[in-house]
């Protein structure tokens, strides 16, 4: 896919993310993006450790999303502090 497709991703995943999150994220468009790469790569590495999907499948952005809810989250409670 490419670092351009990579990053493309990532920001879909990262605006999702901040969509579904509750709450008031004062991140600009680099953060979102960065917490998008770093959702999907982390679902990537777990989800096909465990076998839950091969890539390219749909449920990759799912999982995607849902790790970028829980960095965002993270980062969240580590920013407020």
């Amino acid at each position: 896919m490419g670092w351009l497709g990579t990053i493309l991703v990532g920001f879909i995943v990262g605006v999702l993310a901040k969509f579904l999150h509750p709450g008031n994220d004062k991140l600009g468009f680099i953060m979102t993006t960065i917490l998008g790469i770093a959702g999907a790569a982390l679902a990537g590495v777990v989800g096909e450790a465990l076998g839950w999907y091969q890539v390219g499948e749909g449920a990759g952005w799912i999982a995607s999303t849902i790790f970028a809810i829980i960095i965002l989250a993270v980062y969240t409670r580590i920013v407020k502090k």
